[in-house]
């Protein structure tokens, strides 16, 4: 086979992999209710007076209906359970569809029975008006990532809260939830019907007529359905080949609503990659009833054609804007994979200026290079452990480089990465006061992220140089695809001698190959050490 033939065969297969099927689709299906639906003649009269306004009156209609299975509950009846999740989703849809507006103020809704005095209550971060609701008994997922479902049984009717804005691929963290999980139920009081939004990460229980029922949960579709719609996971080539070009895509997200008694969980993907990599994990993860009570899920996202210890002053930057959003927040507990796991150890290392040194053989303050220049290295080459971080797990981690980033496909995939104008002037600057002496770091090209995998790059290499911060616990996970053969294993991608650290914690090795993270073996690891971490019996 020609090297061209070989180039082009690479190629086929980059554009095959952006353009595949999407990991997770979503379908509209028609629920059916658990019991037959009979509304009384009495109703259905008062519906037929009201035809301009038929979604009303057939929600006062489902509300009388509500209420005898409501006083089901009251008594005990479990039963009703499947028929009040039905009726509750039924009764949303109609009175978001009506224009009726309870979580603002009360309204009057007469029905065939009595005249109900509607009102509502939320969440104090869901702001309803600027939403719309969709019932989760609606939609149905296809794909990969809808295998697993995230789901506690129980009263209620979930719901997914959409900001109706049109969606872009990533929100600030300190913005409300684009996709918000709800639980909606109605509660009742005399002629006194009230809508409750419960938040379904601060109530684990529904309380009926004095009897307490488990809260009907559902924490993965609104995670499958703005994948479904924003399609996050084809960004992973596009923002390794052209990372600049989604520079404004780097950043901080939250998967749930921030809380300050939860220990955060930053996870980090890796090259050619998306936060939509760690669906599988979040969504076991969230089955974990220990895990949703101790724990929240945050993500970082970067375009990974950047090198990466650049990706990692950007974390950093990240990471300071968190603290100052949220001051007083436990300290975090950062999960990476792959090329996620070298960020991830350049948040727990100590280097100061050493590596600054090293590069240049001089101190900062006897560099000459300044401008954006200088403070792109400052941020890449000089940095301390940072002090919010308690621990770290690496998922199939190339600490020591990864061969296939030397090989040809290495090197013509580094070929087709789009360096950023200011790296390259960056790369220009340092060639310029740079000594020629064996210490020094040679640049023949600005280098992109693909670059910095290779085992004898001198940022690779340097690194392996200083240890990880002693008080921070570390653990590594990584794939032997099946074979028993550890240490002369690999991924497939990296090999184990890359993959282990001496000092961690635990070290796992798992039958899978690079996506150890996503292996079941890997997600059951990642459970056990952030049940250990929190103090919590697995």
């Amino acid at each position: 086979m020609t090297t061209s033939l070989r180039l082009h065969l690479v190629l086929a297969f980059c554009i095959a992999v952006a353009s595949c099927n999407a990991p997770v689709s979503v379908h509209e299906v028609k629920p059916t209710r658990p019991t037959p639906m009979v509304l009384d003649e009495a109703s259905l009269k008062q519906a037929s007076k009201k035809p301009g306004l038929s979604p009303l009156p057939r929600a006062a209609a489902i509300l009388d209906d509500l209420r005898t299975t409501y006083d089901r509950l009251a008594k005990g009846d479990s039963s009703a359970i499947p028929e009040y999740n039905y009726l509750v989703a039924r009764f949303v849809e109609n009175i978001r569809a009506s224009g009726v507006k309870p979580w603002q103020d009360e309204v009057e809704i007469p029905s065939a029975r009595t005249r109900y005095v509607l009102r509502g209550g939320q969440p104090d971060d869901l702001n309803v008006q600027e939403r719309y609701f969709i019932a989760c008994d609606t939609l149905e997922f296809t794909g990969e990532y809808a295998k697993t479902e995230a789901v506690k049984e129980g009263v209620g009717a979930p719901l997914l809260a959409i900001i109706k804005t049109p969606p872009t691929e990533f929100e600030t963290f300190d913005k409300n939830l684009r996709y918000r999980g709800v639980t909606a139920l109605v509660h009742f009081d005399g002629s006194k019907a009230i809508v409750d939004l419960a938040d379904p990460f601060e109530s684990e229980q529904v309380t009926i007529g004095g009897r307490r029922y488990p809260l009907h949960a559902n924490f993965s579709d609104n995670m499958s359905y703005g994948l479904s719609e924003t399609r996050l996971d084809k960004l992973g080539l596009s923002r390794l080949l052209n990372p600049q070009r989604f520079s404004k895509t780097c950043r901080l997200s939250r998967l749930q609503p921030y809380d300050p008694e939860r220990i955060p969980v930053l996870m980090v993907h890796g090259l050619d990659s998306t936060p939509a990599t760690w669906v599988p994990m979040y969504f076991k993860l969230m089955e974990d009833p220990k895990i949703r009570e101790a724990y929240q899920f945050w993500v970082f996202s970067y375009s990974s054609g950047y090198p990466y210890p650049y990706s990692a002053s950007l974390l950093r930057q990240e990471l300071d804007r968190m603290n100052r959003a949220f001051p007083g927040h436990k300290d975090i507990v950062m999960i990476g994979h792959s090329m996620g796991s070298l960020v991830t150890r350049l948040m727990i290392t100590d280097v100061d200026d050493k590596l600054w040194r090293s590069v240049f053989g001089s101190p900062p303050s006897e560099t000459d290079i300044s401008g954006k220049s200088r403070q792109l290295l400052e941020e890449s080459l000089i940095f301390e452990s940072r002090p919010e971080v308690d621990r770290a797990i690496f998922f199939s981690g190339p600490h020591r480089g990864a061969e296939l980033a030397t090989s040809w496909i290495g090197r013509f995939g580094s070929k087709l990465v789009r360096v950023p104008g200011f790296i390259a002037d960056t790369r220009d600057a340092m060639v310029s006061v740079v000594k020629s002496d064996s210490s020094a770091l040679a640049l023949s090209r600005a280098p992109n992220s693909i670059d910095t995998l290779a085992p004898n790059n001198r940022f690779i290499m340097e690194i392996n140089k200083h240890p990880i911060d002693s008080s921070i616990p570390f653990h590594s996970v990584m794939g032997d695809r099946g074979k028993g053969d550890t240490p002369n294993s690999s991924d497939g991608f990296v090999a184990y001698w890359s993959s282990h650290l001496d000092g961690a914690v635990s070290e796992k090795i798992v039958p899978s190959h690079h996506s150890s993270h996503a292996h079941p073996q890997g997600i059951e690891e990642a459970r056990r050490i952030l049940l250990e971490h929190a103090g919590l019996e697995n």
